[in-house]
Order: structure tokens, then C-alpha cells, then sequence
């Protein structure tokens, strides 16, 4: 496997954690395009995970390849740390919680306050400057992605929406929508980008946590809807009966959302 894991990237935001770097095994002087995923550790070796299951993103890529003659992505993984549940919870929108009679419930459970903002600022201004340094990136927007699964969704529908000059498509699986309800749904979908630039991936199980989703997700597909996205061509919304809320689960669809945002058209 073409991977490299960097240890020592730098931040004045957040506190350090590894970045797993993967490559297609041929790209020749090729450039090329680049997905952000959250949750690093959980994307292609099995022997991190005592379950031995990993989303095997590399090998999804690999097929997509084979199958439409394109020549990949390079795909970075960012760790998780102790604080995951504070990174990856949507800030701004989060603070709409604030007057409801569940905050402290949400604060207790997060383990302290939402601290999106400084992990996507650490993503934006110094992993994403470290890669595109170090790699043959292709660096602009309409080659940069962004995407994870439960909480790694909400942060990647937020990374975009508060990046959207960064970012040209967020893959949102199992989003966990339940950790701030239908105000964290309007929240987010008043942040959203206007239409015609952005892609944006969204699915749900029925099984496990993601058989509470679905009327959350409804809710954001009718902002989508109302903010003028497209479905099929802007974004696209998938339901899998009988898939639960794990890596092997994202595993059997990563490709799917893969192909929608970043092949998009192509």
C-alpha cells in the first residue's frame, strides 16, 4: 500500500495527531485531485482497529479507476484525537443550541464546547498547505473534497460551507444529525453555499444509530431543495435498507459517494 503517515505537522489550533497520506501506486508526473477524511485511522489498515474494519478507501479508488479510466485521487486521512465529538461538532451552528434546555446535556456528552472552527482552520491553512507542498496535488477548489462519516459528516457539510472557496464537494455518510436535532439541520442549511459550484453527497442506513436519520435528512434535502441544488447533478441523498452505522457498512458505499462528488460529470 502507498501510504505515508506524518507525525509531525505542526499547529497553533489543535493538538497533534497523525496524517495518513495515500497515493495511487501509478501516477507518473500526473497531478491530482485531493479528498479530506476524517477519522484517518479508519480508512485503510486493518490492524489499527481491533474489529479489523477499515472503510478500504484505497481500494475503492483503485476500482473506481479501473472502471472509468480515471487516474485517482490522493486521499489524506486525519486522525481523530480524544476530542472528536468537540472537532467535529458544527460550531456556529451549535451555538443555536445554546438556549435550549439540552445544552448542558450536549456540553457534558462533548466533554467541553464545539471547537470545529480551529480543527478545520488547522485542515484549511496547515495540512491542506503541508500536502500541496509535498504532493503532486492538484490544489484548487474544483479538485479539493471533503468528506467522513456520523460526526466526520456533520464537519464536512460545515467544512464546506464555511470553506466553499477551499472545497468544491463534501461526501456526507450516516451524517449525526441527532446530536443537534432539526435546529442543527436549519442551522447548517443556512450556511449553505449558493448553487452551481458544489457537490454534496448525503446517505443513511436503517439499521442502529442510522435509523434515526432519515427525518432529519429529509429536512435537509428540502432546504436543498428551497436553496435551489439540483438532485441528481448538485447533490444526491441514498437510503440503504439493512446497512448500520460501522466501517464495513461505509465501506460497501464510499465509492458511491466518491464517484458522485469527486467524478461528478466527468
Amino acid at each position: 500500500m502507498n501510504l505515508i503517515r506524518h507525525t509531525h505537522i505542526a499547529s497553533r489550533y489543535v493538538m497533534p495527531r497523525p496524517v495518513d497520506v495515500w497515493m495511487p501506486a501509478a501516477i507518473s508526473d500526473r497531478r491530482l485531485p485531493v479528498i479530506y477524511m476524517h477519522d484517518g485511522q479508519n480508512l485503510f489498515d486493518p490492524a489499527l482497529r481491533a474489529d479489523g474494519e477499515v472503510w478500504a478507501v484505497d481500494q475503492a479508488i483503485e476500482r473506481l479507476g479501473a472502471e472509468r479510466g480515471w487516474p485517482g485521487a490522493i486521499v489524506v486521512g486525519i486522525w481523530c484525537t480524544n476530542q472528536r465529538w468537540r472537532e467535529y461538532a458544527p460550531q456556529q451552528p451549535f451555538a443555536a443550541l445554546r438556549q435550549t434546555r439540552g445544552w448542558e446535556g450536549i456540553i457534558e456528552r462533548m466533554g467541553g464546547e464545539p471547537m470545529s472552527d480551529a480543527y478545520l482552520a488547522y485542515l484549511v491553512e496547515e495540512v491542506k498547505p503541508f500536502i500541496d507542498a509535498n504532493y503532486p496535488t492538484l490544489p484548487d477548489r474544483a479538485n479539493t473534497f471533503i468528506m467522513g462519516s456520523s460526526m466526520g459528516g456533520l464537519v464536512s457539510l460545515y467544512g464546506l460551507c464555511c470553506y466553499p472557496e477551499v472545497f468544491s464537494g463534501a461526501g456526507c455518510l450516516s451524517t449525526h444529525w441527532p446530536a443537534g436535532g432539526t435546529i442543527l439541520v436549519d442551522e447548517l442549511a443556512a450556511l449553505l453555499p449558493p448553487p452551481g459550484r458544489h457537490r454534496f453527497y448525503f446517505d443513511y442506513g436503517t439499521v442502529g444509530l442510522d435509523a434515526e436519520y432519515e427525518p432529519f435528512q429529509q429536512r435537509m434535502d428540502e432546504w436543498m431543495r428551497r436553496a435551489g441544488y439540483q438532485y441528481g447533478h448538485d447533490w444526491i441523498t441514498r437510503k440503504f435498507p439493512g446497512a448500520d452505522h460501522n466501517e464495513a457498512a461505509w465501506r460497501a458505499r464510499v465509492a458511491e459517494a466518491i464517484e458522485f462528488v469527486v467524478l461528478g460529470a466527468r
